[in-house]
Parts: C-alpha cells; sequence; structure tokens
C-alpha cells in the first residue's frame, strides 16, 4: 500500500531540488531536508521523508532570530522526536532573514553544530544568494506589475476628452477602481458643496455605510483644518472614537486651493499599510476628481454643467425601462433688469437661490443643470407631459416665493418654463426636446412671463417658433457664408409730375443648396432671435458697397434707393454712429439714400428715432416710416420725427376697394401727409384697380407687382438708363 506524504509535502518546488541533492550528499544521514521562507511557508522539501512536520523548529527560527550580520548563516540545534536536527537561518545582504534550512536526523548519534555548519556553510551560502536575487526579481516584479495597475488605473479614470466628462457615473466609476485596484474594504468621495457623496465596496458586497457616517465630518474636518492627507495604519489606535480600519484620507480642492470635500479609502486591521505609492497615486486620483468636478457641474451654482447633463441623461434613458421621459427648459425673468438696478452680485444671488430650488430631487433620478447664464435644463425620468407640467408649475411658484426687499428697492423674481416630451424615436432626444422646451418657454414670456407652457405642435405660435429655431440656425449660416443678396423694387409716382427713380432694397436669403427662403420666414426668425442688428449692417454695407461705382451716375441723375433699418437695430447704442461712418465713408451723394423704420418700432422709442432721423438727415439723407398705419394711436409724434415719406401699410392698400372706412383712412393720411409737405407711397399694389384707387384717393407712389417686380440689384444697374421720370 503507498502510503500518502504529509500535507506539507506536497507540491515540492523542484527548481530548489539540486540545492536539496547538494545538502544531502554533504550530510548523507540526514532523512528530511526542507527551505521555508520568512513567513514560514515551505519552498521545497526532500522527498521520501515520512516522519513528523518541522513546523515548530521553523517558527522557532524565525520567533527567534538574534541580530546579525548581512549574509551571515547561523543556527541551532534541537532533538526533534528523539533525534538531532539542525535549522539554520538565511539573511541577505541587509541581514534580515529570508529563509530556513532544516536537516533532520534518525540517527541518536548527534554531531556537533560547528561540524554540520562547517559542512553546510558554502552550500546554504549559495542557496541565500539565489533566494535573495530570486526575491529581488519577484520584488521589482511585484513593483512593475503595482506600476502597470496604477497606471491602468489612471488611464482606466482619465477622459478621452478632456473638455467632456467620460461616462454618466464617472466619479463612480472611479471610486469603485480605487476599491477594486487597491484593495480596500471601502471607498468614499464626499464633496458637500456639490451634494456629492459616492460610497463603494468590492464587486457582490454591500457598502458599510455606517463607516462612512462616523466618520466623514472627522475626515472633513482634518481635510479643512490640515489641508494634507491623513494616514491611519494602526487600527487599533484610531482617534476620535472611529471604526477599526486603516485609513487614507485626502483633500479634494478646488481650482483656486479652496477644499471641498476628501478621498477616503478603507482597509480592515489585517490589510497592506497605506504606504508612500498608494498615497501618491491617490494624489492623483484626488487631481482627477477636482477636474472632473470642475468639467462636470457649475462653479456658481453647483449643478451640472451642459455636457455632463447631456452625457447623464443619455445614460439613464440607455437604462430606463419606460419610454416617458420630459424636460424643463427654465429661464429667468428679467435678469438684466435686476443686475441693472441691484448690481452684477444680486443677479448672481438670485440665480444661486433659484439653482437652490432646482437641486432638490423632484422626481427620483431628476437630473438639474445650468446650461447658459439664466437658463436650466431639468430632466424628468419616467414622467409623462402633465406630471411634469404639475412640477413645472410648483417650481414657477417657489421661485416667485423668492422676491423679497432690498435696500429701498424689491428684487422681483420669476422664472418662465416649457416643458416638452423627449420622443425616443428622434436620432438626438435629448437635444430635440430641450429645443421644444425652450420654444415653449419663449412661448411662457411672450404670453406673460412667470408661467409655464408645454409645448405643443397644435398651437400655431408654438409651431412657429419651432420653425423659427430651425431657420435662425440657416440665418447665421447664411451670414457666415454670404448667402444673402439684395434685390432692388420700382417705386412709381401715380400722378403725372415728374420724379426721380426710386427704389426700396430688399433682402433675399439662400439656403445651403442655394434653394430660396421666403423672406417672412427668415426675418421672423431673425428678429425673434435677435438677429437683425447684424442683418441689417449687412444690408447697409453690401448696399453701400454695390452702390459705390454708381456714385458718378446718381450725382448726375438723381435717383433715391431705400435701405430697411429694423427696430432691435434702433435700440442698439452703436448703430447710429456705423450708420453715419457708412454713408460719410461710402462716397455717395447722401440724397439718394432714404432709410425706412417701421411705425411701431418708431413709435416704440421714440427718443432714439428722432436722435437717428435727425443725425442722419442733417448728412443730407431721408427717413421714410414703413407700415404707417398699423400702429396709429396718435398723430402727435409726427410733428416731432423728420419723416419724408409715409409709406402706407398694404394692408390698407388691399381692404380700401371694398372698406369705406379703410378707404377714408387712406385718404385722411394722404391730406394729413400733404399738409406736413411729406409723400406717401402705397405699399403692395397687386393690381390695376388698386393703382388706380389709391391715385384717386391722393397717394402720391405706388410699390407692388402691379407696378414693378424686385428684380437683383446688378442686374437694375444694367436698366438704370430705363428709369427715368418713373417710367
Amino acid at each position: 500500500m503507498e502510503l500518502a506524504l504529509p500535507s506539507f509535502l506536497q507540491g515540492n518546488k523542484p527548481d530548489l531540488e539540486p540545492h536539496g541533492q547538494v545538502l544531502k550528499s554533504l550530510v548523507p544521514k540526514a532523512a528530511g531536508i526542507g527551505f521555508y521562507d520568512a513567513r514560514g511557508a515551505r519552498l521545497w522539501f526532500l522527498e521520501g521523508y515520512d516522519g513528523p512536520e518541522p513546523q515548530p523548529l521553523v517558527d522557532e527560527a524565525l520567533a527567534k532570530a538574534p541580530p546579525a550580520n548581512s549574509g551571515e548563516i547561523e543556527g541551532f540545534m534541537r532533538d526533534f522526536h528523539g533525534a538531532p536536527a539542525y535549522a539554520f537561518r538565511l539573511r541577505n545582504e541587509q541581514g534580515e532573514v529570508t529563509a530556513v534550512a532544516v536537516l533532520l536526523t534518525r540517527s541518536a548519534e548527534s554531531k556537533p553544530l560547528s561540524f554540520i555548519s562547517h559542512l553546510v556553510k558554502p552550500a546554504l551560502e549559495c542557496l541565500a544568494r539565489e533566494l535573495s536575487i530570486r526575491h529581488l526579481v519577484q520584488t521589482m516584479s511585484d513593483e512593475l506589475a503595482a506600476r502597470d495597475g496604477d497606471l491602468d488605473l489612471l488611464l482606466k479614470v482619465a477622459p478621452d476628452d478632456v473638455g467632456t466628462p467620460q461616462q454618466a457615473d464617472e466619479l463612480g466609476a472611479l471610486v469603485q477602481s480605487c476599491v477594486d485596484h487597491l484593495g480596500c474594504e471601502l471607498c468614499a468621495l464626499v464633496v458637500p458643496e456639490r451634494s456629492i457623496a459616492v460610497c463603494k465596496a468590492p464587486a457582490g458586497t454591500k457598502p458599510a455605510v455606517s463607516v462612512l457616517t462616523a466618520t466623514h465630518r472627522h475626515l472633513f474636518n482634518w481635510a479643512q483644518l490640515q489641508r494634507r492627507p491623513l494616514v491611519i495604519n494602526k487600527a487599533n489606535a484610531t482617534p476620535g472614537g472611529l471604526p477599526r480600519y486603516k485609513i487614507l484620507s485626502l483633500p479634494i480642492r478646488h481650482a483656486g486651493g479652496r477644499v471641498t470635500g476628501f478621498l477616503a479609502l478603507f482597509r480592515s486591521p489585517d490589510g497592506a499599510d497605506f504606504d508612500g505609492r498608494v498615497q501618491r497615486l491617490c494624489e492623483l486620483l484626488t487631481r482627477k476628481i477636482g477636474a472632473a468636478l470642475r468639467t462636470n457641474f457649475d462653479a456658481t451654482t453647483s449643478l451640472l454643467t451642459r455636457p455632463a447633463f447631456e452625457v447623464q441623461v443619455q445614460a439613464a434613458m440607455a437604462t430606463a425601462t419606460v419610454a416617458d421621459h420630459s424636460v424643463l427648459y427654465i429661464d429667468v425673468d428679467s435678469l438684466h433688469v435686476i443686475n441693472d438696478n441691484f448690481g452684477m452680485p444680486v443677479g448672481d444671488e438670485v440665480i444661486t437661490k433659484i439653482a437652490e430650488i432646482l437641486a432638490r430631487k423632484q422626481r427620483p433620478g431628476a437630473l438639474a443643470a445650468r446650461i447658459a447664464g439664466d437658463r436650466f435644463a431639468v430632466f424628468m425620468p419616467d414622467c409623462g407631459l402633465e406630471p411634469a407640467r404639475e412640477i413645472a408649475l410648483t417650481l414657477c411658484r417657489q421661485c416667485s416665493d423668492l422676491t423679497y426687499a432690498r435696500g429701498k428697492g424689491t428684487v422681483h423674481v420669476s422664472v418662465s418654463i416649457g416643458v416638452a416630451q423627449l420622443n425616443l424615436e428622434s436620432r438626438h432626444p435629448l437635444g430635440h426636446g430641450l429645443a421644444n422646451a425652450e420654444i415653449a418657454c419663449k412661448a411662457a414670456k411672450d404670453r406673460g412671463r412667470g408661467r409655464v407652457e408645454t409645448y405643443d405642435d397644435k398651437d400655431a405660435s408654438i409651431v412657429r417658433r419651432s420653425s423659427d429655431v430651425m431657420v435662425v440656425q440657416q440665418v447665421h449660416e447664411a451670414l457666415e457664408h454670404d448667402r444673402f443678396t439684395l434685390f432692388a423694387q420700382p417705386i412709381v409716382p401715380l400722378g403725372a409730375v415728374a420724379t426721380e427713380p426710386r427704389f426700396e432694397l430688399l433682402l433675399r436669403m439662400l439656403g445651403a443648396g442655394g434653394e430660396p427662403v421666403e423672406p417672412d420666414k427668415f426675418l421672423s426668425a431673425a428678429e425673434r432671435y435677435q438677429v437683425m442688428p447684424r442683418i441689417d449692417r449687412w444690408v447697409v454695407n453690401h448696399a453701400l458697397t454695390a452702390l459705390k461705382p454708381q456714385a458718378k451716375l446718381l450725382r448726375g441723375k438723381p435717383m433715391r434707393f431705400s435701405i430697411n433699418v429694423s427696430g432691435p437695430s434702433l435700440a442698439d447704442e452703436t448703430f447710429l454712429e456705423f450708420l453715419e461712418k457708412a454713408i460719410q465713408g461710402s462716397g455717395l451723394p447722401p440724397q439718394c439714400l432714404c432709410f425706412e423704420l417701421t411705425e411701431t418700432a418708431a413709435v416704440s422709442n421714440l427718443e432714439r428715432a428722432d436722435r437717428l432721423m435727425q443725425r442722419v438727415r442733417a448728412l443730407g439723407s431721408t427717413f421714410a416710416l414703413d407700415d404707417f398705419g398699423t400702429g396709429l394711436s396718435s398723430l402727435s409724434y409726427l410733428k416731432s420725427l423728420p419723416v419724408s415719406v409715409l409709406k402706407i401699410d398694404g394692408s390698407f392698400t388691399r381692404d380700401a376697394l371694398n372698406n369705406p372706412r379703410t378707404e377714408s383712412m387712406v385718404r385722411a393720411i394722404a391730406q394729413l401727409a400733404q399738409t406736413m409737405n411729406m409723400e406717401t407711397i402705397a405699399e403692395f399694389v397687386e393690381t390695376q384697380e388698386q393703382k388706380l384707387h389709391m391715385a384717386a384717393l391722393g397717394v402720391d407712389f405706388a410699390q407692388g407687382h402691379a407696378v414693378g417686380t424686385p428684380l437683383p440689384l446688378q442686374e437694375l444697374f444694367r436698366k438704370l438708363a430705363s428709369y427715368t421720370n418713373g417710367s
């Protein structure tokens, strides 16, 4: 029957076999020869030995090792189960015990220790050197593996694009990586001012949140007061009654150096100490956490930034089990008024208070972001349109309640909110949802501010806004790529009196594919989204540049070209100076230029309109009031405004044929203009009947397809000779 080897003999390491055989040859009566490492674990044992395990000898050799010089071989002899046994300590160059060699005999005859030592010392010195070399190689290998692991960890938490978050739960993934890579029982990231508390444990185990609860105040106070890492490697001596863990805690700093939180790693009492390598690695990680916080969270409000918001919403939708998600678009009402009346710090204070309201979870999983200066967005998962509207109404009321007295004034706070549902079938559900919510928010502002509107594709005004959102992007592109062009439409006299040829310059826009875009469509979008001042400047610059080669002809043959100026340009402080310089530098006779401003724009800002007209008229150009009659509430302003022409709105032109009241109004306007030495032009004269009727009512000029269709400005220049005396 074959006897099984003792368990401590199983799994011999054959690479130490030569050293064992050398010892066997030196001490033939040795029945057992074994090598053990510095922890008492067996490295190799001579086959064929079936006696008792010599572990007590090994333990004694390791426990009672006296100080010794480097490389020294020393040992002792003991009686082991009735036979002599010898144990030798092998040391490295630093004098540390690296291994134990044991020789067991069966003979009652014992040899002195000095004799055995003399025999085996050269062989043991060779073994000691080899074990030291192997230990050094293994240590280097372990360090390289650890550094490779450190590099893997750093690369894992480093985003591919520095400007965007790496993943939806970037901070959570980073903390989990610390647990997995650094062998921690628990790892926690706490940033109170960002309301961040991330707690992770090894996979398959539940985080011991009670540990974080018991320690977070102590750790945060240390971070703020000491502003340096805290290392506790003696688990039995933790201060402040902390749980028995080895702890490494490092401060998280704001970009300006202010401590905002901490990263804490916990190991069990029998776990490895937190050494310098781990501390240095974690310091790198805290810098990455600080960068991630700056990238993902707005500095003023602590809400998500727009890029982080988009990433987290996409991740939430990818894992959601329902299809109903909504988004809110929040715009602070009249923040510029607060800034003007109370100062920018008060405006920032209002933004911060509104952000605090939005940060409260109105619904599980909700995400709030500051997407621009005074605009916010809130994602509502698993939330239909009606529940989202109710939440929006609550937020609207809570923001209104922020109104407070300051000094002798009152800071009135309100927000307009748009609500839209996300369409998961869209290629970009969040982008389209936010655009729809923004449209609804703009409608809320139009309808009185401080209210909530829901995006409804059956609401005509909202549909128009939706169209404007798409078109305004085309407008910006047309300005960038010069896809605007100028047309000219003749203005002809209705009477027999000869006048100089007149034309109104009309703006046309081409889409990306060269297709024409309806003027009403792109001008509506441009006005709604404050692009008209840029367009007006483009028109003035290009019109004067196009007319400049005709300067000699225009001086010898009087003509007049009308250029439109929008209401937003009238409100622009710099536009008047721009217009004066453009006229003066054009080289054109100023008399050939007439600028048109709508009656509504002029009446809305009489002081600016008067200043603009007076200074441009002083240069020699004239002004016309466009769409006259649509904003008619009082004619008193006509006494002060230096207007030369009244352009009667096209709705009056069309209606005068069938409506006696409209007919009387047109006649009255014509008579009033004549009395005040002004000229009148009927707009949108589309038929010969309308032309004759306007002439009969005393109107001086007509403009419309019945008297002349618009044609490209360059084509007009080729035909200027034919435009004489209004023919």
